[in-house]
């Protein structure tokens, strides 16, 4: 059974900076993609960044220059560092991997105060 288990997350004032972590376990499978996605009270989830297994990143536009994601797909871990937060970006933030399907894990609140 594979399981994401994510950390880092809480509360941070705007310009502040936050780091989550997360660690995957139980894949049969190599994983192509791991990333994060959030959302907010209201909205859609959306996609943050992701890397794949080719160490290829992509970014939100909206988090591009503040966000910065790295990590190993084949060590099964990652890690998403915040930097310059804004009340925007709190929100619910959930890692995922794909592995022939894709798997979430339990999610990690964010929050930036004005």
């Amino acid at each position: 059974q594979v399981q994401l288990v994510e950390s880092g997350g809480g509360l941070v004032q705007a310009g502040g900076s936050l780091r989550l972590s997360c660690a995957a376990s139980g894949s049969k499978y190599s994983i192509d993609v791991m990333g994060w996605y959030r959302q907010a009270p209201g909205k859609q989830r959306e996609l943050v960044a992701h890397i794949t297994s080719g160490g290829t990143t992509n970014y939100a536009d909206s988090v591009k220059g503040r966000f910065t994601i790295s990590g190993d797909t084949a060590k099964n871990t990652i890690a998403l560092q915040m930097n310059s937060l804004n009340p925007e970006d709190t929100a619910v933030y959930y890692c995922y991997l794909t592995a022939i399907m894709t798997f979430w894990g339990q999610g990690t609140q964010v929050t930036v105060s004005s």
